[in-house]
């Protein structure tokens, strides 16, 4: 374990996250439909004997991402690289796929302001940030067609140096860089971010003399957040990661506290009920703030790659998981509730709220002879859309359908640190009671394994001939 490092927070833990769980409640949605005071009560030895093997496996040094946000060395590093960052360039690009970019994307719609790309570089003051997570060659073309190599800074991301998407575009980078630039500056405009020790692009950055940061050993990408995998970009984009670890490091000193009164633990737990025993098997994420749509990606891979295992820890079959799926209020209300509110009952809604936004825009008292119009006047957007958030719990639960809301204060880093790290400890948790493990993703090696083959990587044939085969008994069936 890292030792303790105490960060000052401007607001108090219980201020920066509350966890409401009313709606999930027979006395809210009716005998049968909810939980019962038995099986909230029965919780807490479940989650006792869960916390008391959490935290033996982290004494053991076997949960490296609980140390994160009291790592002071990545935080240095990232801080060293945002004045750098200012001082030279206009854009910061990160090449990166799934867990080296859904984070980063997050904190970063989060924390910067909506607009942040599309204001001038005198009004914004810190570079643009782009993420290129994909390999689409019309989106990642526009990215280069809109960038000048001279004021842009790479961040490549990749742990393995294998990751074919990011791999492509950093040849493709370097390629342009060396003959824009000449090769000896690719240097200065370029780090990379991968295993300390290993792998291709470790020694590529070796023999090449490339800046590097490490990615921590035992830490997968959706729980890299906290790592330099997105401290240095963040910083980079004037993020103030310092705030960020520090919420995140106090929801880590709660997340230690016995159950029940945890937040990171009750959540696993309540959701785990609801699954085993309500078959709710699909839990709906819906943050109602612009800024934290892209929470709901990245909490959408947390949970899903780390709990849709097909075994349990001893081998035998498992079949049950809860399954996240992304929504925003209130855009969605207007296309997915018809299907919350009356569809079918495998659902439970985890509502995001914000409590005071950054912005108050009011509505004006006009149009006072119109009684349709009439009442929204003296309100603000901030109000409306909170209303929205509490009329739609409170229509979900009276149809027996249940929902629980996660609010924070405010959009804060200490507020966004605390939040997601409450959250990844809540999918270790649930991995525990489950009896799987959540820090593997054996599931999503196959589909690698082919597109190697297809490609042409040595060792990979097999793949691209048992590809052919089973594409050729497939033929007739497409209609063209």
């Amino acid at each position: 374990m890292a030792e303790k490092v105490k960060k000052p927070l401007k607001e108090e833990s219980d201020e920066l996250l509350s966890l409401d769980y009313n709606n999930l409640t027979e006395e809210a949605l009716g005998e049968g439909k909810g939980l019962g005071a038995a099986d909230i009560t029965g919780l807490k030895p479940l989650l006792s004997a869960a916390h008391k093997d959490i935290e033996a496996r982290y004494k053991k040094g076997e949960l490296p991402f609980m140390d994160l946000p009291v790592e002071t060395e990545t935080l240095k590093a990232a801080r060293k690289l945002a004045e750098f960052g200012r001082k030279k360039f206009e854009n910061v690009v990160v090449l990166g796929i799934g867990g080296s970019a859904l984070g980063t994307s997050a904190v970063f719609q989060a924390l910067r302001p909506l607009n942040h790309n599309d204001l001038t570089h005198q009004k914004r003051s810190w570079p643009r940030l782009t993420v290129c997570e994909n390999v689409d060659p019309e989106g990642f073309g526009a990215v280069l067609e809109g960038l000048d190599l001279k004021t842009t800074f790479f961040n490549v991301i990749s742990k393995s140096g294998t990751t074919a998407e990011t791999m492509s575009q950093f040849m493709i980078i370097y390629d342009q860089l060396q003959r824009t630039l000449g090769r000896s500056a690719i240097k200065d405009h370029l780090l990379v971010t991968t295993d300390p020790e290993k792998g291709v692009l470790r020694k590529i950055s070796n023999e090449m003399g490339f800046q590097t940061l490490p990615v921590p050993n035992g830490v997968g990408g959706r729980f890299s957040v906290l790592t330099a995998v997105g401290l240095a970009p963040l910083a980079m984009v004037g993020v103030n990661v310092t705030e960020l670890l520090a919420g995140a490091a106090k929801a880590q000193e709660d997340a230690h506290k016995p159950p029940p009164m945890n937040k990171a633990y009750l959540f696993a737990g309540l959701n785990y009920l609801l699954t085993t025993e309500k078959k709710r098997s699909l839990l709906v994420f819906m943050p109602y703030a612009d800024s934290l749509a892209r929470v709901a990606d990245w909490f959408g891979q947390l949970w899903n790659e780390s709990l849709g295992k097909n075994v349990h820890l001893d081998g035998t079959p498992n079949t049950v998981a809860q399954t996240a799926v992304k929504a925003l209020g209130v855009t969605d209300q207007h296309s997915q509730l018809q299907m919350y509110m009356e569809g079918s009952e495998e659902k439970t809604v985890c509502f995001l709220g914000v409590d005071s936004f950054r912005h108050v825009i009011n509505i004006p008292p006009i149009f006072k002879e119109h009684e349709e119009l009439a009442y929204l006047g003296g309100h603000n957007l901030g109000e409306l859309l909170n209303f929205e958030r509490l009329g739609t719990a409170r229509a979900l639960a009276e149809n027996g359908r249940p929902n629980l809301t996660l609010l924070m204060p405010k959009v804060s880093p200490s507020s966004l640190g605390y939040l997601m790290q409450t959250l990844e400890v809540a999918t270790v948790v649930s991995g525990n009671l489950y009896g799987i493990d959540p820090l593997n993703q054996p599931g999503v090696e196959l589909g690698k394994q082919f597109t190697y083959g297809l490609l042409g990587r040595d060792g990979y044939s097999g793949f691209k001939e048992r590809f052919s085969k089973g594409l050729a008994s497939k033929k007739k069936y497409i209609l063209r």
